[in-house]
């Protein structure tokens, strides 16, 4: 007999919104399932349009919203909502709003990152129609970032795509890996108060890749957790401005090469890739439009 799941009561759950109030509701009635209290549970609302609708739901729930001036990000808007949270919460879990919690995944990933040893933790994330995501990967290096922007998208089987994306959502049991997706990832509070959370020059994307590698050279082991599962629908308050999303995107890899590859010595390299993401931009953003 297996044991018996008991809902959290030390665990945060911080789900960022913007103009995210039509997936919010089945977001946050998953999320109260998964934990003791809808009060450890917050929503931070990046400045939306629709933050009436998303402070009725809040009031209505009991669940915490925490509503900025300005749309600060993703990263950012995380990093707002931990000083505020109760000292008796001392797991995060950092989920999109468009997903969907159940209390095996929460209970699993916060006694993972109990582990000293344990950086962040994420679990399988399954799309709206099923398919596995590839939610944890290996840090990008200078060789596969290139050879995955130049051809993911017009030669799939690619090596450097592959090696980039690694095998290990394909794993049915406790990987370790580069990074875990910010769709959901788990980490200590502590932890993630010692190492600054997350850095918030990162608008949106690699904000995620940029705490695992930090969490890395710190000697932390990523996991990933295939044994839990969420799904994930994926991308609804940003599907309107594809080609602004896809500029952040591009902004955000650059930012990243340039934390990982600091120094003069590496300037040639970066002016290179600067240039390649710009020429590989220019061609999803035409794509995009057409």
């Amino acid at each position: 007999m297996s044991p018996k799941l008991s809902a959290p009561a030390d665990v945060a759950i911080i789900t960022v919104s913007y103009n995210s109030s039509a997936q919010l509701a089945d977001f946050l009635a998953s999320a109260i399932r998964s934990v003791a209290s809808p009060s450890q549970i917050t929503v931070v609302d990046n400045n939306s349009a629709d933050i009436d609708i998303t402070q009725k739901l809040a009031n209505k729930l009991g669940v915490n919203l925490l509503k900025l001036e300005k749309n600060v990000g993703y990263g950012a808007a995380v990093n707002k909502a931990v000083p505020s949270l109760k000292p008796h919460l001392t797991t995060l879990l950092v989920c999109n709003p468009d997903s969907e919690l159940n209390v095996a995944a929460v209970q699993r990933l916060s006694e993972d990152v109990m582990d000293q040893k344990v950086g962040v933790a994420g679990p399988r994330i399954f799309n709206e129609d099923g398919s596995v995501y590839p939610s944890a990967r290996n840090i990008p290096s200078i060789r596969n970032g290139v050879g995955h922007a130049l051809f993911a998208n017009i030669w799939l089987s690619n090596p450097w795509t592959k090696n980039y994306l690694s095998e290990a959502h394909l794993q049915d049991s406790t990987v370790q890996a580069g990074w875990v997706s910010g769709a959901c990832l788990a980490i200590r509070r502590e932890l993630f108060e010692r190492v600054g959370g997350f850095d918030d020059h990162y608008f949106m994307y690699f904000e995620d890749v940029d705490l695992g590698y930090r969490l890395g050279k710190l000697g932390f082991t990523n996991l990933y957790v295939p044994e839990v599962s969420i799904k994930h629908i994926g991308g609804e308050s940003t599907k309107a401005t594809k080609k602004t999303m896809l500029r952040i995107h591009h902004e955000s890899a650059m930012r990243f090469i340039q934390v990982k590859y600091e120094g003069i010595l590496w300037a040639p390299v970066r002016g290179i890739i600067r240039i390649g993401l710009k020429l590989r931009f220019w061609l999803q953003a035409r794509k995009a439009t057409t």
